[in-house]
């Protein structure tokens, strides 16, 4: 990217969030500080109204705006690429609101870049993966789950416990959401638990807004993140398989907790961490005759358990 091209990066930048601080502007365009210092002097010299403070980091001047900004072909192409994940990952509220956003940046473009648009539509799609449960959820919780972070105020919900198979009534403070293959979650302090909790936002059956405040400050969704793995208990599991067998695991390996593989040979040893250790002896039955299980003891066990049954029902 040459320096004008930069500069003008950095005045959209500075204008997509109330502070900017230099390191952001430094990894993005992998420039020194010295550099992104410079580049903030020639905006300053041009007449751009830049608050800069050491320490915390740079803003425009409440009221100053730049003119509409254009955007590139390729710019607006990832857009549309976006809108295909958002149309099956997330909720009815989200998708529109999406919608409704592409159609202010499509209105900015210039006929040929619409005309290029149109023609590729149909050209990208994003796919149901046939080996994972659809979930047809089209609740607006989302949306409303990121408002009450942004305001900080508490939500009140109806959430079913797939665990114990019971409702329960509960006042949250939702930290944050992610995704999980084709699942969100959030993470929340719990009122009822008087701790953090991670949900199933598919679960959760009623939401509605309230006026109470959060109690207090919590840690980023980053920071908690960590945390939510290690509640899952996981175990570690390591088999041997044949190599020649290997195309046929498709994607059935990640769902089952797929980290990493070595060459041995005419052989392949793989490692996972699987939440299910019973759902995966059962899947390890598919493919067992070409592999062998190098550990946990228990899985072996239970391979044999499971085989031992079927022989008694042959």
């Amino acid at each position: 990217m040459n320096r004008i091209d930069r500069v003008t990066a950095i005045l959209i930048q500075l204008q997509s969030k109330k502070v900017v601080k230099a390191q952001e502007l430094a990894d993005r365009f992998e420039i020194s500080l010295r550099t992104v210092y410079r580049d903030i002097r020639t905006l300053e010299e041009a007449g751009v109204p830049i608050i800069g403070e050491a320490g915390i980091g740079y803003s425009l001047m409440e009221g100053y705006r730049l003119p509409p900004v254009m955007f590139t072909k390729e710019e607006a192409t990832a857009f549309l690429t976006a809108e295909k994940l958002v149309e099956k990952l997330t909720d009815e509220q989200t998708r529109n609101t999406y919608q409704s956003a592409l159609f202010k940046v499509k209105a900015v473009l210039k006929m040929t870049e619409k005309d290029y648009l149109d023609t590729i539509s149909s050209h990208i799609e994003v796919l149901d993966n046939p080996y994972l449960p659809k979930h047809h959820d089209e609740s607006s919780h989302i949306q409303t789950l990121l408002q009450s972070i942004a305001e900080k105020r508490c939500v009140e919900m109806l959430y079913f416990a797939n665990h114990s198979q019971v409702d329960s009534q509960r006042i949250i403070e939702p930290v944050g959401i992610f995704l999980q293959a084709t699942a969100w979650y959030l993470i929340a302090y719990c009122h009822l638990r008087k701790d953090y909790r991670h949900f199933r936002i598919d679960r959760i059956k009623e939401l509605r807004n309230t006026h109470q405040a959060f109690a207090g400050e919590h840690p980023s969704l980053q920071t908690y993140l960590p945390k939510f793995s290690q509640r899952e208990n996981l175990t570690l599991v390591k088999i041997l398989v044949q190599k020649n067998v290997l195309r046929y695991f498709g994607d059935q390996k990640y769902y089952n907790g797929f980290v990493d593989q070595k060459d041995r040979g005419d052989k392949v040893e793989m490692t996972f961490l699987t939440a299910s250790i019973r759902g995966f002896a059962h899947w390890f039955l598919n493919f067992g005759e070409y592999a062998e299980i190098l550990e946990p003891l228990e899985l072996k066990g239970m391979v044999k358990g499971i085989v031992l049954k079927i022989l008694e029902k042959l």
